[in-house]
This record gives structure tokens, C-alpha cells and sequence, in this order.
């Protein structure tokens, strides 16, 4: 496992097409999953310790994040070869199992992270409602355990300043995490 973070944000970069298959059976594209005042594309996985310390809080993120008009996606990249647990079927369960309240969808490619540039999981992309990038940092102070209950939920605040302004904050805190899996 490889412990990467996040490069800068970078404002107003538009946000990629894509159509995958999700554990739900059916196929999504961007624009499906956009909402009103915005986007937020996540590259997670089942696996990785980063991702596992922290799935209940974006599960929560993104409960209270789409009454403000921001709809999520969660988008698994990684070659699962070599890690099983990443399977479709094993998405599938963990979907289901957490209740995930946004469609989760196998990148089996890899062409859809290669186009946003994520390098980690988790590793995320807000964007606005004209499809701009605002924000590429952490969610949270979270490392491969999760950080107190009350610190500071910096994805969330900076997508409901999206949502409000369309505008994500200047400073930034890169995400950390996983290298995402390529296939070899």
C-alpha cells in the first residue's frame, strides 16, 4: 500500500463525462448524478484503511450535503486482481450494506480516474453547477483512523460554500490515502 496525497486544487477545471455501470444494476453519467448547486465525485474503495476509517462520515456528508443541492458519487477505480474485496460484488454488498445514498460505479477501465486525475482513495472532486472544480482536499483531519468526532468536516463546509456561492475556499488541505490500483 502506497500512501499518496492529492495535488492542488484546480478552480474551474471542468468536470469529466463518464457512463458507468453502478451496483444498482443500472448505468450513470455526470450529468445524472449532478445536482442543482453541484457535484461531488468521490474515488473510494472497499479495502483501503483510509477509505474504511472514514465511510460513515461521507456516507453522512452526503446525506446532509444533497438538501443543499450537491449530489455525490462514489467511483471505484481500482484494479481488484489483487484485491478481491474491491470486486463489483463486494461493492455491491458494501452499498448496501451502509445504506450509500449515491450511486456507486465500477470504473473497471480506469479511463475515469485516469480523466479526473485522482491519484488515492479517497480522493475527491466538488465541483459547481456549471461543472467547475472547486474543491480537491481531505474530508476531514481523518488518517487511516478516523479523527475525533468533532473536528473540523472540511469537505462538507467547503461544498455547502459551493452550494452557496458556487465558490469553493481558496485554502485547501490535500487528501490522503491509498494509491489507486492500476491495472498492470
Amino acid at each position: 500500500m502506497v500512501s499518496l496525497q492529492t495535488p492542488v486544487c484546480e478552480f474551474g477545471k471542468a468536470a469529466p463525462d463518464f457512463d458507468l455501470p453502478g451496483v444498482d444494476g443500472r448505468r450513470w453519467t455526470r450529468d445524472q448524478c449532478m445536482g442543482e448547486t453541484g457535484l461531488l465525485v468521490m474515488f473510494i474503495c472497499n479495502h483501503c484503511p483510509y477509505v474504511k476509517a472514514v465511510i460513515d462520515r461521507i456516507v453522512r456528508d452526503a446525506d446532509e450535503l444533497s438538501p443543499l443541492g450537491i449530489k455525490a458519487v462514489a467511483i471505484m477505480s481500482n484494479d481488484p486482481t489483487d484485491y478481491p474485496e474491491d470486486s463489483f460484488e463486494n461493492m455491491q454488498a458494501e452499498a448496501e450494506r451502509l445504506g450509500f445514498p449515491f450511486p456507486y460505479l465500477l470504473d473497471q477501465s480506469q479511463d475515469v480516474a485516469k480523466a479526473y486525475g485522482a491519484v488515492c482513495t479517497p480522493d475527491f472532486f466538488g465541483y459547481n453547477a456549471a461543472g467547475e472544480l472547486q474543491y480537491r482536499g481531505r474530508l476531514d483531519a481523518s488518517r487511516k483512523e478516523a479523527a475525533p468526532a468533532d473536528v473540523r468536516r472540511d469537505l462538507f463546509e467547503a461544498m455547502k460554500q459551493v452550494a452557496e456561492t458556487g465558490r469553493g475556499p481558496e485554502d485547501q488541505i490535500p487528501s490522503m490515502g491509498c494509491s489507486i490500483k492500476w491495472i498492470k
